[in-house]
């Protein structure tokens, strides 16, 4: 684990000014709300260290959060986070 780590600690310093999780809004790649988690997931899409930070975070099981553009939740991966609150109440057809 601490090596995956060193390694994406020391390739990201080195591209420091390319990495979208440090040129844009740091709190889109933590936010609870859905559309935040989604335009994070985005600016990962053409990030260099993609895999390095999917893999890194995978091996070092993150809660939470964007990482390599896929959304952990207690340290997996979900394809898409639900807002918070009760879902919406569904019609029944009428008849």
């Amino acid at each position: 684990m601490a090596s995956s780590l060193a390694l994406l600690t020391t390739q990201a310093k080195a591209m420091d000014d390319q990495l979208p999780c440090r040129r844009e809004n740091p709190q889109l790649w933590f936010s609870d709300l859905p559309p935040d988690l989604e335009l994070a997931k985005a600016y990962c899409r053409p990030c260099p260290m993609r895999q390095v930070c999917l893999a890194g975070a995978v091996e070092r099981h993150e809660p939470h959060g964007v990482w390599g553009g896929e959304i952990f939740t207690r340290g997996a991966i979900i394809p898409e986070k639900r807002p918070r609150g009760r879902p919406p109440r569904r019609l029944r057809p009428v008849i």
